[in-house]
């Protein structure tokens, strides 16, 4: 029988991040990459089912690149591909995405991405396919793209849209890219938390890559932020009311996730939904005579999008999906600002700038304009700036070099570029379009082919 937690039991509920506690030695970086599918001629959105489809895709890696098929269940779709420790996964709109390998090394992670983008290669030309890399789809509308069947996506689908008005949007029109970290201890765990979670809006600046609307210039630089400013706040967004907590604890970042509504559970294989209670409800008492165990806690867990997360790992999601080469840049960045101590403590001053109270109103400033927005009384590019220095000194401390004698640092050099002349990848992307002379599927379907090669 699963173990039940009958009542609120600290010690069980905060195992999760004790248990991945790791010495500094022993740190790694992961990178988690996603990205639109779509036909290279058409740009219709691919489809999940069929051979020309992500189901003929997954076979093809399975067959000629050594990736293992993994079901929700026996005979059921194969909805994801595992190979050691990495993975293949679908966004509920056939968004496919990278979880990569945690690697000791931001050059080990590049190395990674590169042989997946090899992989992409082969995909691009069996199913005459392109993979594009923005934030928010430039051109579908919800109709027009498809549901993967994975077993909560329905619940999700019928929840969320309840929740804010663009619960859907979050689903089949976001692509982003995300970095994992390691922690050795609750303070060090809760430092990083903190930190990071401040910084989220100087990120999103830095990062915003999602310009278009439907095939229209939108109005915002990233359409994606704005999407989760209007996603269930229950369960995304800064966490601000942990910020000014004088000793943060495991403890804090549970009882904001027990206070956020549920999706559902699963019993002997059969998926229940259970939008109706919090965790915290659920724990007291209990559904249908189900009585949560760890196990729905971990789900749970999952289920919550704050910009930085917090579970086995500090998962963090402020940026918008990205074209590999500057891709690397948020690994690098991330370790950058937080796997060196003099870093992590310069970094905690600059966080310091951003206050609780505009953080959220910040966000939405940078979601319009990008490094033009405005903190503390500065543009957000001076945060920016200084942050950059930060990482860049904090990787050259780390001294971690390839085989060509580089450091991890040599991953920046097209962030530094963006951020000098004060603009985004959103600006850059949309003065190329202008320049070409090109439709925006033709344009992005081109750029789509030269990201890979």
């Amino acid at each position: 029988m699963p173990r039940s937690i009958p009542h609120l039991d600290h010690d069980s509920l905060t195992e999760i991040f004790r248990s991945a506690e790791k010495p500094q030695e022993q740190w790694r970086v992961g990178i988690e990459a996603e990205k639109f599918v779509v036909d290279a001629e058409s740009g219709k959105p691919i489809c999940y089912q069929g051979k020309r489809c992500i189901e003929g895709m997954f076979d093809y890696l399975v067959k000629h690149c050594a990736w293992s098929p993994t079901s929700e269940i026996p005979g059921g779709p194969v909805l994801s591909l595992s190979q050691g420790e990495r993975s293949i996964t679908l966004e509920p709109a056939a968004q496919f995405e990278l979880s990569g390998s945690p690697f000791g090394s931001v050059h080990e992670v590049r190395a990674e991405l590169s042989q997946h983008l090899s992989e992409l290669r082969e995909l691009q030309t069996e199913f005459n396919v392109r993979f594009l890399h923005v934030g928010f789809h430039p051109w579908a509308s919800q109709a027009e793209l498809p549901w993967v069947p994975k077993r909560r996506y329905p619940i999700m689908k019928d929840y969320l849209p309840k929740q804010g008005s663009r619960g859907l949007d979050m689903m089949q029109r976001t692509a982003t890219v995300q970095a994992n970290l390691d922690y050795s201890s609750e303070a060090d765990a809760m430092s990083k938390l903190l930190v990071l979670l401040r910084l989220t809006p100087v990120f999103q600046s830095m990062f915003a890559n999602s310009p278009w609307l439907e095939e229209r210039p939108s109005p915002l630089l990233s359409e994606r932020v704005d999407v989760w400013l209007n996603m269930d706040r229950s369960r995304s967004g800064l966490l601000v009311d942990l910020w000014n907590k004088p000793d943060l604890r495991y403890v804090d970042y549970v009882e904001w996730a027990l206070d956020a509504g549920m999706f559902l559970f699963v019993r002997e294989n059969q998926v229940i939904a259970n939008t109706g209670q919090t965790f915290r409800q659920f724990m007291k008492d209990g559904y249908h005579g189900h009585r949560p165990t760890l196990a729905d806690w971990k789900l749970h867990l999952g289920s919550m999008f704050p910009e930085v997360r917090l579970k086995n790992t500090i998962e963090v999601r402020s940026a918008d999906c990205l074209r590999p080469a500057l891709a690397m840049a948020l690994p690098a960045l991330l370790v950058g600002l937080v796997y060196d101590q003099q870093a992590l403590s310069l970094s905690r001053e600059l966080a310091e700038r951003v206050a609780p109270q505009k953080a959220v109103a910040l966000q939405a400033e940078v979601s319009r304009l990008g490094l033009r927005a405005s903190l503390a009384g500065e543009p957000i590019q001076s945060a920016a700036l200084k942050l950059f220095e930060i990482a860049e000194s904090g990787l050259q401390r780390r001294a971690v070099q390839n085989a060509k004698g580089e450091s991890e640092a040599a991953y920046l050099t097209p962030l530094r570029e963006l951020i000098a002349q004060g603009i985004t990848p959103a600006e850059q992307l949309r003065s190329a379009h202008e320049a070409s002379g090109l439709s925006l599927r033709e344009f992005l379907i081109a750029q789509a082919a030269a990201d890979l090669g």
